[in-house]
């Protein structure tokens, strides 16, 4: 385990979150694509840590990618780590929140915008703070 800021035990986090968000959070689940309350909203705001609260997204880096889940083609600076990740024989790179380590999602080369970036991520893993 790495060192983040915010330390709490696996106990603690699955108190806190329950069976489905510790799921997604802290086992490195996913969510079934197109059921997240994020994969269509466009709503103005900024899109937090679910595990802890900590910025991640703001919404006007939100783009409809039609893949299933929520996409952003950048992240708040600073607040997301990136781990590669080579499960189910597929070279991804995984993203956590940098503050606690909790799995959103993985990031892709492949967004249409001008980042180049798409960064998927489970509606689970997040929740919207609106302006």
């Amino acid at each position: 385990m790495s060192n983040y800021p915010l330390q709490k035990s696996e106990a603690e986090w699955k108190e806190e979150l329950g069976p489905e968000r510790y799921k997604i959070l802290r086992q490195k689940g996913t969510e079934f694509p197109h059921s997240g309350k994020y994969n269509l909203a466009f709503d103005k705001g900024t899109y937090c840590c679910g595990a802890c609260g900590e910025p991640l997204f703001k919404s006007d880096s939100k783009f409809q990618s039609s893949c299933g889940w929520p996409s952003f083609d950048e992240s708040i600076p600073g607040k997301v780590e990136y781990i590669s990740d080579n499960t189910f024989g597929m070279k991804r790179t995984e993203i956590l929140c940098a503050n606690c380590g909790s799995h959103l999602g993985h990031v892709f080369d492949d967004g249409p915008t001008q980042t180049g970036q798409r960064y998927c991520v489970n509606s689970l893993s997040v929740d919207l703070k609106e302006e």
